[in-house]
């Protein structure tokens, strides 16, 4: 379906000052347009409105049959017909000449320069005369390369476009005869070729073929062309010698057909490619994709045909992104990334778009309300012109690019309209007489004559246009020229001066609340955002305006969608966003109230509203709007007032207003944890403490936890990046303390908070440095650790409680609150956390004058390095400001050693310090493979130490004779008595040599 409405495209209107009535004419770049007429081609510059001033004129060789611009090289390509021969002929630097009589080179193709001749070839215009075997029918230059592509009866030639380097400071404009691409059973009529993808079109049908510049397994192009297999070739040539049998009795016609993708290669079109050039690898063609076959039927209910049947406008568009490609001499060209590409052609009464790149789909299709002559397609509009009228058409080529651009353009957070949406006409403006039509920049170039007759061009019999083989590839002369013609430029208006237009158009549907308004509204966005896409083209002033155009679009979508109720109320999110309109501003512009003075709320504002609420935007609203907001959502969803009040834009509501919301809530029946908590947090923004505790103490705690889950900003807030608390986690931490490591540890198991956000929060909350660590953090890692977090890294978990436990240590330092576990509550309760060796709690129990403040923190520190998941080594490098001097630094040093397997260390350090505790550190210690330390180690210590004498000879004594007696088990008695000292008293030895000796007898 094709909307129509009465807009103004369409601008100013100029003359072009031409002498003869143009047969062939076409424009490009920036300004240039060309028009031939007879043997004589005027070219002019077009600068602006009212500004159409001749540039230069020059003679052809004969007649031209085709035009056809570049602006890649700025060269002109051309047809021509003498003596009934045709020519191909480029012109090259065609802007130096000044007048018709200037000399001018002419030279064959790939003809070399020699620098003697630079001066000569770069101060006048060259022919470039490009000699085929076969008669040229059509012609296209690609719009980003500037190679040249010539359709031929069965096959296309390609020149590509290269530079013929003279010296440093010359280089002149050339082509390369590269690549012929065989195609039989099809007479190209039209051909475009963009990039490496060719569209040919014939009377009734259209192919679409994509060159591939990467050989497959290693595939080379072949140098002399041959069929390849099809299976439907033989098929084919049935029917066309079926064809062949045609009398004036009989008319065989083809079903209408088609195929897309890897499909369409069962055309029956067989196509091959042979190599005739040197051109680079990175350029070479090595075979051929196949993307689209489309074959019309002829409308045979009529007895007598005409051209209605045949096709025209065949037109390759593409939509890319440019980046500057420069040489170490200057720009040669512009190197442009394809980002989409779009093939249109039409029958007289129907248009078709096709996206072909990535996939082949058909976008639109276009009914003419009046027989078509002409149709050129531009990023913006499809214009069409009809005998007597222009018409102009929306496209969806923007719609589909952004989508290629993008492939999640269409999200909460962007969106844009669909490129399914219905095209519309946007205007049909009179023009008596129009024949012909082309198209650059924003300028079309019409043809106008009085003559209501037609220029016969490929009409050929009605039966011969049912065939492949039977369609003329031969294009006619037009007839002499007669009076009354007129070669028009009109100028589209500028995008922003069109959307200004359809915004204004679309004020007439907004009270209907229809999808009218929408579709209008899109149709304006689009306009702007193809403006965009081709910001290469713009100034910075224009893109600017058009910028704001973009932003005022979206907002007006997001009014649309937020106002009706659709299935796509949604969108109102998305374009919100995109205008850069704050929720204030959204808010300011809804429609509250209805007609009869009742209020609804559509969907599409309810959506944009909970999501922006739930997104922690750095706004908040001002009393009055979140009083409205609160009712709105009373209204419309009551199940999400508790989560909408605890949004930081909400800061700023009446907490009575609120209060008395979330009590209809429980008088409905609608009463949850999440209610509570909420009526809890605004007793507390009241001032109401006993209303606090009585909400709080309505719910065990697992159950409240669970409600902070659900609704995690009921403790923590962002804004401005920057993690809040709220009052209700102030108070927690003061009456609640373990409900709230509860509820942080509960939202980090449910990744609604992340670790490190964990840490902030308990560090602001409790107004502490980031070198400070609170002692409700430390009861978060603690119990971290109990719940075994998946995503927590254990040893980064261990080296943040030790390093806390060993500064705490070092510097005396008390918790600043009551810790939460004890040392045996983690014992008892977690894996990580050891019993504590017999040995340190001896080492321990020596020193009478240890601070009972740190003892905790000392035990849990221990009981760590006596766990099974501890790495000590990592825990060495932090031990320096535990200094030995007290026995609590010593019993830590000493585990760590332990640990490490430095037992003979330990046991110097043990007899030093502490004498007392070294035999229930060599019980438990010296097993297994370390119990031969007992007499090469212990025993000649004690000894030794004996000997010396000391206040603590006493104690080394008793260590020794528990020492001798472990010794006198576990050895030999020749052995034993090799490990005695030889200075010591027999009487004293002499017990546990009776002993070892009776020890095997009693055995």
């Amino acid at each position: 379906m094709v909307q129509l409405y009465n807009l103004h495209p369409f601008g100013s209107q100029q003359v072009v000052p031409c002498k003869l009535e143009p047969e062939r004419f076409c424009g490009g770049g920036r300004d240039a347009l060309f028009v031939a007429a007879g043997c004589k081609v005027e070219a002019f510059a077009v600068t602006g409105q009212e500004l159409c001033q001749p540039r230069c004129a020059f003679s052809t060789l004969g007649r031209v049959l085709c035009l056809a611009y570049s602006e890649a090289g700025d060269y002109l390509a051309a047809i021509e017909e003498k003596n009934k021969a045709t020519f191909l002929r480029a012109y090259v630097n065609w802007r130096s000449k000044r007048t018709e009589n200037c000399r001018v080179c002419i030279r064959m193709v790939g003809h070399n320069v020699e620098a003697p001749f630079s001066d000569t070839y770069k101060d006048q215009m060259s022919i470039i005369e490009m000699p085929l075997s076969e008669a040229p029918l059509c012609i296209s230059c690609c719009p980003v390369k500037g190679d040249l592509l010539v359709g031929c009866t069965n096959k296309l030639v390609l020149f590509s476009l290269k530079y013929q380097i003279i010296n440093e400071e010359f280089s002149i404009l050339d082509f390369e005869r590269s690549l012929i691409i065989h195609i039989d059973n099809i007479i190209p009529v039209e051909i475009s070729f963009c990039v490496g993808y060719v569209a040919l079109m014939s009377d009734l049908e259209v192919l679409i073929l994509k060159l591939e510049s990467d050989p497959k397994n290693g595939e080379s192009v072949n140098h002399q062309p041959h069929k390849t297999d099809n299976p439907m070739k033989q098929t084919e040539d049935v029917s066309h010698e079926t064809l062949q049998l045609e009398s004036d009795d009989f008319v065989i016609c083809q079903k209408p057909m088609e195929l897309l993708g890897e499909k369409s290669s069962q055309s029956g079109v067989s196509v091959t490619l042979e190599s005739t050039g040197l051109a680079d690898e990175k350029t070479k063609y090595y075979h051929v994709q196949h993307l689209l076959y489309k074959r019309f039927a002829p409308d045979i209910s009529f007895c007598v045909f005409s051209d209605d049947i045949k096709l025209h406008s065949l037109q390759l568009l593409p939509i890319y992104q440019t980046g500057s490609l420069t040489s170490g001499r200057k720009k040669l060209s512009q190197e442009k990334e394809l980002l989409s590409l779009f093939c249109f052609f039409s029958l007289p009464h129907v248009g078709y778009l096709y996206m072909v790149v990535k996939s082949v789909e058909l976008m639109s299709v276009y009914q003419y309300p009046e027989k078509s002559q002409q149709a050129v397609l531009t990023p913006q509009f499809l214009h069409v012109i009809a005998s007597n009228n222009l018409q102009c058409f929306t496209v969806r080529c923007s719609a589909a690019a952004a989508r290629e651009e993008d492939p999640y353009v269409d999200t909460t957070l962007k969106a844009c309209p669909p490129v399914s949406m219905d095209v519309c006409a946007l205007r049909i403006q009179l023009f008596i007489g129009l024949k012909s039509i082309c198209h650059f920049k924003n300028h079309l170039i019409l043809l106008t004559k009085a003559d209501p007759e037609a220029i016969p061009e490929r009409r050929e019999s009605p039966k011969r246009l049912l065939s492949r083989k039977g369609t003329s590839g031969k294009l006619k002369t037009p007839p002499v020229a007669e009076a009354g013609w007129n070669l028009y430029i009109v100028d589209t208006i500028s995008p922003v001066q069109l959307y200004k237009e359809m915004v204004d158009y679309s004020n007439t549907y907004k009270t209907a609340k229809t999808q009218s308004c929408i579709h209008l509204l899109s149709e304006a966005h689009l306009l702007v955002r193809a403006a965009l896409m081709d910001a290469n083209q713009l100034e910075p002033g224009e893109k600017a305006e058009l910028l704001e155009a973009f932003k005022e679009s979206c907002g007006h979508l997001g009014d649309c969608y937020s106002r009706l109720d659709t299935q796509h109320s949604h969108l109102a999110l998305p374009y919100y966003k995109m205008s850069g309109l704050s929720m204030a501003e959204v808010l300011t512009r809804a429609d509250w109230v209805l007609e009869d003075g009742s209020q609804k709320y559509e969907r599409g504002l309810i959506f944009y509203i909970n999501h922006s609420l739930y997104e922690n935007l750095d706004e908040e609203l001002s009393e009055e709007l979140a009083a409205k907001v609160v009712q709105m959502f009373h209204v419309a969803e009551p199940k999400q007032l508790p989560h909408i009040l605890c949004s930081p834009s909400m800061k700023n509501i009446n907490p009575l207003t609120a209060m008395s919301y979330l009590s209809k809530l429980d008088t409905s029946g609608f009463s949850s944890i999440l209610v509570t908590l909420t009526k809890a947090a605004m007793a507390l923004k009241m001032g109401d403490l006993d209303m606090h505790r009585n909400e709080m103490k309505s719910h065990p705690e697992m159950k409240l936890v669970c409600g902070f889950i659900l609704e995690p900003r009921l403790l923590i807030q962002q804004r401005k990046g920057q993690i809040v608390p709220t009052e209700l986690a102030a108070c927690l931490k003061d009456t609640q303390p373990g409900l709230l490591v509860a509820s942080v540890l509960g939202l980090q198991k449910n990744n609604k908070i992340g670790i490190e956000e964990a840490d902030s929060f308990f560090k602001v909350l409790c107004g502490k440095d980031e070198d400070t660590i609170p002692q409700l953090l430390v009861d978060l890692w603690e119990a971290q650790l109990i719940a075994g977090l998946p995503d927590v890294v254990l040893q980064e978990l261990f080296f943040k409680l030790t390093s806390q436990y060993i500064w705490r240590l070092s510097k005396r330092q008390p918790p600043d609150t009551i810790p939460l576990r004890t040392s045996e509550d983690l014992i008892n309760a977690c894996s990580h956390y050891g019993l504590i060796y017999p040995w340190v709690n001896v080492l321990i129990s020596s020193d009478s004058l240890a601070d009972k403040s740190y003892t905790e923190d000392l035990s849990k520190l221990q009981s760590l390095i006596c766990g099974p998941s501890f790495d000590i080594a990592s825990i060495i490098p932090f031990l320096e400001p535990l200094l030995e001097d007290n026995i609590a630094g010593l019993s830590v040093h000493v585990l760590c050693q332990t640990r490490l397997k430095e037992y003979e260390q330990c046991i110097d350090t043990l007899l030093e310090r502490c004498p007392e505790a070294i035999i229930p550190y060599a019980n438990h210690e010296l097993k297994e493979e370390n119990r031969t330390l007992w007499w090469k180690k212990l025993l000649p210590e004690l000894c030794h130490r004996i000997k010396c004498g000391g206040e603590k000879g006493q104690l080394y004594l008793s260590s020794l004779k528990e020492t001798l007696s472990v010794v006198a088990v576990e050895l030999e008695l020749r052995d034993f008595l090799n490990v005695l000292p030889e200075d010591g008293t027999a009487a004293f030895f002499l017990p546990y040599l009776l002993y070892c000796s009776r020890k095997k007898s009693l055995t």
